[in-house]
């Protein structure tokens, strides 16, 4: 069986449209699928009653940006109701955010000698949610730099100037949010914060105690040894288990679509946990 709980279109960061990201979950075999674009429904909703959509077994998902003590976290919510008043709610709260965070953005590269990119990198994102990867495109355009690699090391990435995280809600506001919308919350790749093992292991803690059930133990291209340490935090937490390829583009050394989960260890995965909430 291969399985995808972890996928993007052009609805937020991704470089397929929503029914081309189907048909290529499709052709690889695909039988369980979610779109998960970041702080936005759009994507699914426009192909949720697709023929393509049935075949690849596609539920409902969305990461959702938060923060939890000084650090920006991503959950994944599967399996909720997407018109239910709490995540349309979430969805309003995080699109202005990432609004007021562009605004942010833009006004620190213009102190940095760039002028303009609010208005070019939201024309770039057109109806998608606005992000960093917009802004990188349109510096690329725009000339102030040489690629989308270089706008992040000069301007976007952690520590630069571009690297605004203060708007987004508490963790426990968006896992409410999903709780009460009738889905699983789950912790996205939970190695990628870079946190101490004490943090990391607090962060599971405050997660779950918010109502956080799942936990990704399997994200896009993953070491062994990060394989081994996130089965050991999920045994440890008692958090289900849950995998995705992060997918947002074909390339070289990304992940590709789909996670064959012949090869994991028994047990009780999320795709059992959704058959009681869908």
């Amino acid at each position: 069986m291969i399985v995808d709980y972890h996928t993007h279109s052009l609805a937020s960061d991704g470089a397929l449209s929503p029914s081309e990201l189907l048909s290529r979950a499709r052709a690889s075999g695909v039988s369980k699928f979610a779109i998960t674009d970041h702080d936005t429904t759009a994507g699914y909703l426009s192909v949720k009653d697709s023929d393509d959509a049935r075949a690849v077994g596609l539920i409902s998902g969305v990461e959702l940006s938060c923060k939890w003590a000084t650090a920006s976290i991503h959950v994944v919510g599967l399996g909720f109701d997407a018109l239910a008043p709490e995540m349309q709610a979430m969805i309003k709260t995080l699109t202005a955010a990432r609004r007021a965070r562009a605004s942010k953005i833009a006004s620190r590269l213009e102190k940095a000698g760039i002028a303009g990119a609010y208005d070019g990198a939201m024309a770039l994102a057109g109806d998608s949610q606005i992000g960093r990867p917009h802004f990188a495109a349109w510096m690329v355009e725009a000339g102030a730099v040489g690629s989308v690699t270089e706008a992040f090391d000069k301007y976007l990435g952690a520590g630069k100037p571009g690297d605004v995280k203060m708007f987004w809600p508490s963790l426990a506001e968006v896992v409410s949010g999903i709780t009460a919308s009738g889905g699983i919350a789950v912790l996205a790749h939970p190695l990628k914060y870079r946190l101490t093992g004490m943090k990391l292991r607090a962060l599971l803690n405050d997660f779950k105690a918010s109502g956080g059930r799942a936990i990704e133990i399997l994200n896009g291209r993953q070491t062994d040894v990060d394989s081994k340490r996130l089965l050991q935090l999920m045994e440890s937490t008692d958090l289900i288990p849950s995998v995705g390829s992060d997918f947002h583009r074909e390339f070289e050394y990304g992940p590709r679509l789909g996670i064959d989960v012949g090869r994991l260890p028994k047990g009780r995965y999320i795709w059992e946990a959704l058959e009681a909430v869908l």
